[in-house]
């Protein structure tokens, strides 16, 4: 299965993320979006195929948000993909696309939705949280 993870690897969620895909079996192609962004149509794509809206794809927590004034309700979808791409640390993380479809895995478990049921056994996440059980099953 083809699997792509746009990652964060100084994000919990991101290389929570990376294990559940690594959990099933499945070895993605992993993009550092901040050093290797995606183009914008990828980028629009994405948060399409996700259900998303280009807001709540943007990125508040320790990012340059506020600073920017992107919480301004008149700037259109194009302005927040112009400073997207500009400073990709304001595209959330992590999106994920798989054959079965794209999500923005937050939290980390919403990648189950997409991955193959051939999860090799119990996953824990880092902060210790069980997420599937011996079977590969949510917990």
């Amino acid at each position: 299965m083809n699997v792509t993870i746009y990652h964060n690897p100084g994000c919990g969620t991101s290389r929570n993320t990376l294990a559940m895909i690594r959990n099933a079996g499945v070895e993605p192609d992993i993009i550092d979006y901040v050093n290797n962004p995606p183009s914008r149509e990828d980028l629009a794509r994405m948060i399409a195929d996700a259900g998303l809206t280009v807001r709540q794809a943007l990125r508040e927590k320790d990012t340059p948000y506020k600073e920017l004034g992107l919480d301004n309700p008149d700037l259109t979808d194009d302005q927040l993909l112009d400073v997207m791409l500009a400073q990709p640390i304001l595209i959330n993380r992590p999106f994920v696309i798989t054959p079965l479809g794209t999500r923005l895995s937050r939290p980390s478990e919403v990648v189950l939705e997409i991955l193959p049921e051939t999860h090799m056994g119990a996953f824990t996440n880092e902060d210790g949280e069980k997420v599937l059980d011996a079977d590969g099953k949510r917990v």
